[in-house]
């Protein structure tokens, strides 16, 4: 790893800062993640392998990554400002999920190009995943999902909230 991918991870571990300091859900507070990962998949995307069993490899991925972000937004308090805007504020399963999810990927990164790169080998061998092209792809389609599924349930539950919970609303 490189010096520009541990900064890399690092900003995208650190999205979790505002997520605890608490949020207000603005289109710019929801571009700000999307842009961010997909500025890392421009820098990391080179190709998008399709043979072997590459495809559930992203399906499987894509899985992770919305389930970490569901968990991301299901354990995220939301309250109003005065002027009505929903704010987010993750607790600590919220943060501890965030984290989880971005450290997994940039550990992965870590073994595959140390201690870890034959054991990577063997395993893409034995399930037909093509090589280093399909994890890259898969582990910014699981950070995608999660950063995806993250926003868009925070923003259902928070429209869901104006619509229901009068008191949520003024509060």
């Amino acid at each position: 790893m490189s010096i520009t991918d541990y900064l890399i991870a690092a900003i995208l571990a650190l999205l979790v800062v505002p997520q605890i300091r608490g949020t207000r859900l603005t289109l710019r507070s929801a571009i700000r993640p999307v842009v961010l990962v997909g500025a890392a998949a421009a820098y990391y995307l080179k190709a998008f392998p399709t043979g072997g069993h590459d495809v559930l490899l992203y399906v499987a991925c894509v899985a992770v990554g919305t389930l970490l972000g569901l968990g991301c937004a299901l354990t995220t308090r939301l309250t109003r400002d005065g002027d009505g805007v929903a704010i987010a504020k993750a607790g600590v399963v919220a943060a501890v999920l965030w984290i989880v999810g971005m450290l997994s990927r940039t550990g992965f990164e870590y073994a595959a190009t140390h201690s870890g790169a034959h054991a990577i080998a063997d395993f893409s061998r034995s399930n037909q995943i093509t090589g280093s092209s399909a994890w890259t792809s898969a582990l910014l389609l699981m950070a995608l999902a999660q950063v995806l599924s993250r926003l868009v349930a925070l923003r259902v539950r928070a429209h869901l909230s104006s619509d229901r919970s009068p008191a949520l609303a003024q509060a």
